[in-house]
């Protein structure tokens, strides 16, 4: 997949990316009404033979309008760009979402970026897409400037699931009640986190469970608590494990942790860029009067993390691409 960031409003893509069918939301957690979108622009890519482009948008453009209310972020920029290389789009094109960017007149976004620095000859959007100073930029509008400038503009309806539009607030809202399987189920995929090991203070060493850990974004929901998990390494490989998201409460009740335990695994991950789906939740965190008491439970929770992973299959392609081996 082609990753090419326009880190300004003059920039225009590639000659060999220009002419494609664009893609445009947040996309935050490119979930299962993401993927009809997303879906549209492939169709249409393939029977018009260019490439299938998303065009995003960071930061969340809360960050801007509501920046002392920071949202829970369900895919980071390159955690959006993994998952939309799985899914079979040609390119992500990042907007920084900026003051010049928000007070960008709707005609001058369609002319200046859609078509001007995109290049864009058809656009998919969702039906209650809005862009441009004041939000005055919707579909239709983009349909009439499309029939006046002589480009296609295709609007997706929603996608429900459960008889409620799929959508990140329903997702972010399950993972903070350690729902992870109904998020899974609205996002065509287990949630995951992307990020480099660092190290911790390698209490699991002294436990007989040493762990790779992650520091998650500051404005991560998950709930606290143990997890059956898979991690992905660079290379490729899968591995399973069970994590804790949380802060230590038998011991020093620190800052916030993801520490994944893999199973029979010895290799140093120090350094590495990593993965970790999250399959199901196991229980809640909890403090222990001891240390025993806790290896017991990590125990118990290592038989029931392993069963779980060994029971799941994959919920889509998408799924079996990011947490498992092949298709679905």
């Amino acid at each position: 997949m082609t990753m090419f960031q326009l880190h300004n409003l003059t920039e225009k893509v590639p000659d060999s990316l220009s002419g494609s069918v664009v893609a445009i939301g947040n996309f935050d957690g490119v979930h299962r009404g993401h993927q009809v979108v997303l879906g549209r622009a492939l169709d249409e890519a393939k029977r018009a033979g260019v490439p299938a482009l998303a065009l995003s948008f960071e930061p969340h453009p809360r960050t801007l309008f509501k920046p002392d209310s920071p949202v829970f972020r369900l895919t980071d920029e390159a955690e959006k760009a993994s998952v939309l290389s799985a899914f079979g789009m040609d390119g992500l094109l990042t907007l920084p979402f900026n003051k010049e960017l928000a007070g960008t007149e709707a005609e001058a976004f369609v002319a200046d970026i859609l078509r001007g620095r995109a290049g864009a000859s058809h656009i998919i959007t969702g039906f209650n897409f809005h862009f441009g100073k004041g939000r005055a930029g919707s579909p239709e509008f983009l349909r009439e400037v499309g029939e006046r400038d002589g480009f296609s503009v295709t609007t997706v309806e929603a996608e429900e699931t459960d008889g409620e539009p799929s959508s990140s607030s329903r997702i972010r809202r399950h993972l903070g009640a350690a729902a992870v399987g109904a998020a899974a189920d609205l996002l065509g995929y287990r949630w995951r986190v992307g990020g480099t090991i660092v190290k911790g203070a390698q209490l699991g060493r002294t436990l007989g469970y040493p762990t790779a850990n992650l520091s998650l974004a500051e404005n991560c929901r998950l709930a606290h608590g143990i997890y059956a998990v898979r991690l992905r390494r660079a290379d490729g490989a899968l591995h399973d494990g069970v994590a804790s998201f949380g802060r230590r409460p038998t011991f020093d009740n620190g800052a916030p942790l993801l520490e994944t335990f893999v199973f029979d695994f010895s290799d140093d991950l120090y350094g590495e860029h990593i993965e970790v789906s999250l399959f199901q939740h196991l229980r809640g965190e909890e403090k222990f009067d001891s240390a025993e008491a806790l290896v017991k439970q990590m125990d118990r929770d290592s038989e029931a993390a392993r069963a779980a992973l060994s029971a799941a299959s994959p919920l889509s392609d998408l799924d079996a691409s990011l947490s498992f081996d092949g298709k679905a």
